[in-house]
């Protein structure tokens, strides 16, 4: 069983390719790069390295969403393309539980937070029993204010991720009532590896698509959609 695992969802383009006994290769970029420009050279440099042909996948993991709106579709489009190209299935992956998963085992709560602007971030809450995730709350978009809340109800050692973090750090540490830790560098982001883990156990459980039916995940309108319902709206 061989997986390759993209990951686009924000600024970080980050590629694997896993068995279901190893990572065989990661490669992860945060340069500001469009994931046009480096995504599919990124899988043919993995694939290079590991002497490996992109026909001998058996799946594709794709960090389905929430996260850029242009990052997912080309992530996305990129997936499709190979699992059509090679009949074989894709594995969505939410993104928030896959930035989740940087933390397995940790016995604290983990919220991973990527920035929505408008001071909403994409997040979710979870914890690890026995070995696996634990989702307390879904994949969402929210208000800081509310996630904030949240968290101090729950009332747990929480630790904290992902790019939502700088711009509402303030808010967070001025009005947190629980314990609770950044995440260091190394654990901060977005990781195909960590996409790829968690693909396998989805795939175990039967949660794969035909690649003709895969869609990215949203959570919300994009700007410009947002833009022109407000305009609509004006105009009644």
């Amino acid at each position: 069983m061989k997986i390759l695992a993209i990951e686009t969802s924000s600024m970080i383009a980050s590629v694997a390719v896993a068995t279901k006994d190893a990572i065989l290769a990661e490669c992860t970029m945060n340069n500001k790069k469009t994931h046009s420009q480096t995504l599919l050279p990124m899988i043919d440099k993995v694939c290079d390295m590991l002497e490996m042909d992109i026909a001998q996948m058996d799946a594709i993991a794709v960090a389905g969403g929430p996260g850029s709106y242009t990052g997912l579709r080309i992530g996305s489009a990129t997936a499709k393309g190979i699992g059509l190209a090679l009949n074989i299935p894709i594995i969505n992956v939410p993104t928030i539980d896959a930035m989740a998963y940087n933390y397995a085992g940790s016995n604290k709560v983990i919220c991973p937070m990527l920035d929505a602007k408008r001071a909403q971030v994409f997040t979710g809450v979870y914890t690890f029993l026995d070995g696996k995730l634990n989702v307390i709350k879904e994949q969402m978009a929210a208000d800081i204010k509310d996630v904030i809340k949240m968290l101090n109800e729950i009332g747990k050692e929480v630790i904290f991720l992902g790019d939502g973090i700088m711009p509402n750090i303030d808010y967070i540490k001025n009005n947190i009532s629980c314990q609770y830790t950044f995440a260091p560098l190394h654990l901060n982001g977005q990781k195909a590896s960590c996409v790829a883990a968690l693909a396998l156990e989805y795939y175990n459980a039967g949660k794969f698509e035909n690649a003709r039916e895969h869609l990215p995940n949203y959570l919300k309108l994009s700007q410009a959609e947002r833009e022109l319902a407000e305009k609509k709206g004006n105009n009644l």
